[in-house]
């Protein structure tokens, strides 16, 4: 059911744009008024995607572009690689598109960076326009430019800055997740609040009940102030030069995870929500939060059904394998690990620490 939408804007001068968020607004046409005219549009999605909302989208852009392609991509973190890169490329090239066709991302993160990433490298630059349909990329990976693949050793690893267009949030599409997927995108959601906003930290412990049940209201106030905060962070730092880093909390340990377990094995969100836990746990051991914070963190995660404690990626010399894969983040410094730690409920910082505490922390918050 079409809502009155609500907007975020991303203030980066000549390349600033709109989040949109609400209901029913990925089959309504004027969500996508504004946008650059062209002859041609592609539709990048995937084969759990598309068959529920490709043609919605489809008909939404018809009159706005005389061609529109399709493009289904195999579903899952494990394809975010050069090889389904290519397909995109195929596509766009087969069909003789040229520099301002518009790519559409419908789907979730892995979707949106790969799609990104393919509107950047092709012909140097086309439109591209964020469709978000979880909860994951609605907060996070659809908003802020950042687009990419995975390599075997690395997540994230090869990609661009890329800002897109607009950014289309439909909060019904939520409704078609599956409850583990659902899960994963909160993570995302809790994260703001220890970095940035512990209001919104306090909110969350109150709402999470309703957020579990998907209740509206509090999707479109999550959604909301999620993609608030993380559009304030990137209007000051676009491309990740100091602050936009913190938004990582979490992620340095989460990345580790599911590079050591194999992409798709855990969720991202499922990652990112461990690694909360033992980045507040460091942060703990370093005496910068107490045990109360720490306790209250790994309460909401639990409430969210996300995991509260990692895996164990080797047998032998756990924390060793989690270091090893560390050591390859992108915030990492002449081999020097960072982290995102929390300096005080509500502001983070960027910092390393110790190997022999961080191998505490890891072997304390892993079975």
């Amino acid at each position: 059911m079409l809502s009155m939408a609500q907007e975020v804007s991303i203030d980066l001068g000549a390349r600033s744009y709109r989040i949109v968020i609400g209901g029913g607004l990925l089959a309504e046409p004027t969500s996508y008024e504004g946008l650059p005219r062209a002859s041609a549009a592609l539709i990048v999605s995937n084969t759990t995607v598309a068959p529920l909302y490709a043609a919605a989208l489809r008909k939404a852009l018809t009159g706005r572009y005389s061609k529109i392609y399709e493009l289904q991509l195999p579903d899952g973190e494990e394809h975010k690689s050069w090889q389904i890169l290519q397909r995109i490329f195929d596509v766009l090239l087969e069909q003789g598109c040229d520099r301002k066709t518009v790519l559409f991302a419908l789907g979730g993160g892995v979707v949106g960076d790969m799609t990104g990433f393919a509107a950047a490298s092709y012909m140097r630059g086309v439109p591209f326009v964020q469709v978000p349909t979880t909860l994951l990329s609605q907060v996070d990976s659809s908003v802020g430019g950042k687009t990419g693949i995975n390599h075997p050793l690395g997540k994230n690893m090869v990609g661009a800055f890329y800002q897109p267009q607009r950014v289309v949030c439909d909060l019904d599409v939520l409704a078609t997740l599956p409850a583990r997927e659902f899960s994963a995108g909160l993570a995302e959601v809790i994260k703001y609040g220890p970095i940035a906003d512990m209001d919104f930290f306090d909110w969350l412990e109150r709402s999470m009940d309703d957020l579990m049940a998907h209740e509206s209201a509090a999707l479109a106030r999550a959604v909301r102030r999620s993609c608030e905060i993380k559009a304030a962070v990137v209007g000051e730092d676009e491309r990740e030069s100091g602050l936009r880093a913190v938004l990582n909390f979490g992620h340095t340990f989460g990345h580790a995870i599911e590079a050591g377990m194999g992409y798709g094995v855990w969720l991202h969100g499922e990652g990112v929500a461990a690694g909360m836990v033992m980045a507040a746990e460091l942060s703990r051991r370093l005496g910068l939060v107490d045990e109360i914070f720490v306790e209250r963190l790994v309460s909401l995660i639990r409430r969210a059904g996300l995991p509260t404690h990692g895996p164990i990626l080797d047998d032998k010399n756990n924390a060793w394998r989690y270091l090893q894969l560390m050591r390859g983040d992108k915030k990492s410094e002449a081999g020097e690990i960072r982290f995102v730690l929390i300096e005080s409920p509500g502001k983070a910082v960027v910092r390393s620490a110790p190997d022999g505490l961080v191998s505490e922390v890891i072997d304390a918050c892993c079975r």
